[in-house]
């Protein structure tokens, strides 16, 4: 059990993420045919990370992937990708008994230090593990990479239990950069290959399930080796943000990336992921965002797959 105290609750409102509920009889079965994730790992603990593909292996969202009841399933991704993924989804969804819905009234906050009035609220017990989630009727606390933090899902008014504070909105975007997960947005969709968010190497692929869109593409490019751009941690000595899509670029100013999130450090620079050409890392070549060189930073974890079914297992 993550340790609790009884002082009043830091956590801050995200409205960055979304929740797309399915729900319905063929529910798992329509899922297991679109996205990434082996579906049946979702158990009502296991909560791996998914995405959803074009045919052409392209990311339309992702996300992490809940069981909330037998039928009853639960995406949280980025907000900016709820309803044209829905509107996506339901087009197929036609042929199943199942229902995608967005529900606006799940209010999203993160925590790093669960408090007794957020665990009685929730009527839970946070959960310790990275992957995993526990849930209740008042809401959901999910375990989320990296330093211990908690996404909390309320499903009803929690306005008296979180704040709007930026330097902790902040702190919430600087954890998912440093433990090197990246949430695409609609700037980004249908535009990289899951590799290229290193989502093999979080748990987010799995390469033991059946078809699904655009799995012919993605197994290619793992079993081939032909991923040639890659997620990288890097800061910039500045304290003006990145714009999401901003090309880093070689001193001749050829590009040989992009930036997919960014957020100020506490040293009062910037932190920052971007997908970037693999010879930056290779050959050891400088980019430049504005002029200003960028330093790598190792990343939390080795680029390599790491199955869903293996983190499952060890989590049982």
């Amino acid at each position: 059990m993550a340790t609790a105290n009884t002082q009043p609750s830091s956590a801050v409102h995200l409205p960055r993420y979304a929740a797309l509920d399915i729900k319905g009889a063929d529910a798992e079965k329509f899922l297991q045919g679109q996205t990434s994730a082996q579906v049946s790992l979702a158990n009502g603990t296991f909560a791996p990370l998914t995405c959803f593909c074009t045919p052409k292996g392209r990311m339309l969202a992702n996300g992490q992937l809940l069981r909330l009841g037998s039928d009853h399933f639960r995406l949280v991704l980025d907000a900016s990708l709820a309803d044209a993924l829905a509107h996506h989804l339901k087009k197929f969804a036609a042929f199943y008994k199942a229902e995608l819905s967005v529900v606006a009234s799940v209010t999203f906050a993160g925590v790093s230090e669960p408090t007794d009035a957020l665990a009685e609220h929730l009527g839970i017990t946070f959960p310790e593990h990275p992957y995993t989630h526990a849930t209740s009727s008042t809401g959901t606390a999910l375990r989320m990479l990296g330093s211990p933090r908690w996404l909390l899902m309320f499903e009803g008014d929690a306005s008296d239990l979180v704040s709007s504070d930026e330097a902790l909105h902040n702190q919430w975007q600087l954890a998912d950069i440093r433990s090197g997960i990246a949430w695409l947005t609609d700037a980004q969709q249908d535009h990289f290959l899951p590799q290229m968010l290193n989502w093999e190497a979080l748990g987010g692929i799995s390469f033991k399930k059946g078809c699904y869109t655009g799995q012919e593409v993605v197994a290619r490019a793992h079993f081939r080796g032909q991923v040639k751009k890659r997620l990288v941690h890097a800061s910039v000595n500045t304290t003006t943000l990145p714009g999401i899509g901003e090309s880093l670029v070689d001193d001749s100013g050829k590009s040989l990336g992009e930036v997919v999130s960014s957020a100020v450090s506490d040293d009062q620079q910037v932190e920052l992921l971007a997908v970037m050409n693999t010879k930056v890392i290779e050959d050891g070549l400088t980019a430049y965002w504005q002029q200003q060189p960028i330093t790598l930073h190792e990343l939390p974890y080795p680029i390599e797959r790491l199955d869903p079914e293996q983190i499952a297992a060890q989590l049982a």
